[in-house]
């Protein structure tokens, strides 16, 4: 189903003061949970075009519009930056700065596209409203805080979000990710992985640095459950299964001559599979502990920080969805992909009720770009260099999806 000509001609008009939008967003990050000035604005935009819209969540925005009898169909966006001082050079860069829960004061950059899909579903939902004549039915978008610790689903959901807001059928939403703009990839089934990031502590024992006899050293410890720990994957994880442990953080002690009493580092990994997922996490524990043991030292601390669900795209309503797509966007733009060894809470949402979802991805950069190689999600460097073809693209992706359900 291809789109009216008058939704697309109205979008091609407005695409000036999108990617205005788009910048103003981008220079005014905030960390995850603490998106108060996003959903302000978010909130305010929804309400001028006839929204009706509540917080939830925290800092969450949830938007309805109801458009006589017909299908209700949902469509989510997150809206946190994350703590990365940004190196793109662009005049709209950000120079925000925020405070993690720890007390740590960062910087902070819209260094994974949340500015962009904060922009689609605004422009999604300013053109559902302005072109009631057609479709027919209720869209709810969901504006999420916190998609970078999976805190900001689950909270939506615990503030009462499906007995506060119309029912789905389906749910729907996107991210845009290092590839030609103009281009949608989606996965059938599986399309991202489950995540559990946990944090270690290694209790030892203090010393002077010039009597290590005297001490249990947690750092010399903590690097064994490092080195172990590699193996997880390496040698107790079948070929055939993907697993990915990553230890990205270490820190221990405040002085060069002194073996301190602890150290702390945090491990984030990736399955497909609930049994692969078990079995690393039961390993995880069983190494950390098994290497505290024979280092004589105090029993470490494992605390679970958080964790995502896998990412599962209904078959039926991803098929049909991925027909739509190539209708409107042509055949060689649209790539059945498999699925990404990243995460999303996204799923949250169509789980917490029983109803289908689909998540897919839509390219920011020129092709020449892609072919040179462009720095990835979460680096300090991500900047789409073709954001008008971007926003156009999951602009019309995002109600080819909604439309299709809803329209006449």
């Amino acid at each position: 189903m291809a789109l009216a000509a008058a939704l697309t001609q109205d979008l091609d008009g407005n695409l000036a003061a999108l990617v205005e939008l788009y910048q103003d967003f981008h220079r005014a990050p905030e960390l995850s949970m603490q998106e108060h000035a996003t959903a302000e604005k978010i909130k305010g935009l929804l309400d001028e075009r006839g929204y009706e819209t509540f917080v939830c969540g925290g800092t969450g925005v949830v938007a309805t519009l109801r458009n006589g009898d017909g299908p209700v169909v949902a469509y989510r966006a997150d809206t946190d930056g994350l703590p990365i001082q940004e190196d793109t050079g662009a005049d709209f860069a950000s120079t925000a700065r925020g405070t993690l829960p720890d007390g740590t004061d960062v910087p902070v950059m819209h260094g994974c596209g949340h500015d962009t899909h904060i922009t689609v579903a605004l422009e999604t939902a300013r053109l559902l409203a302005e072109h009631r004549d057609l479709w027919a039915g209720t869209a709810v978008f969901l504006f999420q805080p916190g998609e970078e610790t999976s805190a900001g689903a689950a909270a939506m959901l615990e503030d009462g979000l499906w007995d506060r807001a119309p029912k789905p059928s389906a749910v729907f939403g996107q991210h845009v990710w290092p590839a030609t703009a103009g281009t949608v990839n989606v996965s059938v089934g599986t399309a991202m992985a489950m995540a559990d990031s946990l944090e270690v502590t290694v209790r030892g024992r203090q010393a002077h640095g010039s009597q290590p006899e005297s001490s249990i050293d947690p750092v010399v410890l903590g690097a064994f459950m490092v080195t172990r720990l590699q193996t997880v994957v390496s040698r107790e994880t079948s070929a055939r299964d993907m697993l990915v442990l990553t230890i990205a953080t270490f820190h221990a002690g405040l002085k060069d001559n002194i073996i301190p009493d602890k150290a702390v580092f945090t491990i984030n990994m990736r399955s497909f599979d609930e049994d692969v997922r078990a079995r690393a996490l039961a390993a995880v524990e069983r190494i950390v502990r098994a290497e505290a043991v024979a280092a004589g030292a105090p029993e470490p601390e494992i605390r679970r920080m958080y964790d995502f669900p896998r990412c599962y795209n209904d078959p039926e309503l991803t098929r049909s969805l991925i027909e739509s797509f190539r209708e409107e966007l042509g055949q060689d733009a649209v790539t059945e992909a498999p699925p990404v060894t990243g995460s999303e809470d996204v799923g949250r949402f169509g789980d917490a009720i029983g109803v289908p979802y689909t998540y897919w991805f839509f390219g920011g950069h020129r092709a020449e770009s892609v072919e040179a190689g462009v720095p990835g999600n979460h680096s300090p460097m991500f900047l789409p260099d073709d954001v008008g073809t971007a926003l156009r693209t999951g602009v019309r992706a995002a109600l080819t999806a909604l439309v299709g359900q809803l329209g006449r």
